[in-house]
């Protein structure tokens, strides 16, 4: 008997030193919060081009991410359609009137904000009426950057060749060269009028 129940002692030690041992380490328990976080990175990394693009393609949605970046919490949608009206007609918040508050509320109640909503680029609560970032939202804001630094490239391209052409007529003038100063200035109005055309194909 005595040496029957040493034997089961010696069996249970065995098991439980086997089990605590380096050979067999127990797993790391993963928090709810990292899986959590896991996700939301799986999630953004999905976020189709196309779908990016019919996001970023309309202003409206473009200045929708630009408030949430800059604002960085929760917000209404009653301050985004101030914001985002009195961006659209060049004035201030206390000078809009009624007509340019509601325009801009209803378009993005009805469209915008429930396509971001369903592409997870904003979390819209349509019943309390709060917006807030999505899981999908960080990548877009990169091409927002590369917007503005375009556009800034673009100006700066743009004011070259104003100054190019302008220098280039003066001199035609100064030499009576007419035909010479004629034709600069008619390539010039074909080549903005081309440019023109591009960027309103593009949009």
């Amino acid at each position: 008997m005595l040496e029957g129940t040493h034997t089961e002692g010696d069996s249970g030690s065995q098991t439980e030193s086997e089990v605590q041992s380096p050979e067999n380490p127990p797993e790391p328990a993963v928090s709810e919060e990292a899986d959590a976080e896991e996700t939301a990175d799986e999630r953004a990394e999905e976020l189709p081009l196309d779908v990016t693009f019919e996001i970023l393609k309309n202003r409206r949605r473009r200045l929708v991410l630009q408030y949430l970046r800059d604002a960085e919490e929760t917000t209404s949608i009653g301050e985004l359609a101030e914001h985002i009206a009195a961006i659209e007609n060049d004035t201030t918040v206390k000078q809009l009137n009624a007509q340019q508050r509601k325009r801009v509320y209803i378009g993005l109640y009805q469209c915008h904000l429930p396509k971001m909503d369903d592409a997870g680029v904003v979390e819209f609560n349509q019943d309390r009426g709060r917006i807030d970032p999505g899981p999908n939202v960080a990548p877009l804001y990169n091409y927002l950057d590369v917007g503005v630094e375009e556009e800034s490239s673009s100006y700066e391209l743009y004011s070259g060749s104003v100054l190019a052409v302008g220098v280039l007529f003066l001199a035609a003038q100064l030499s009576s060269a007419y035909m010479v100063a004629n034709a600069i200035v008619v390539g010039f109005l074909l080549a903005v009028l081309f440019v023109t055309y591009r960027l309103r194909t593009k949009a």
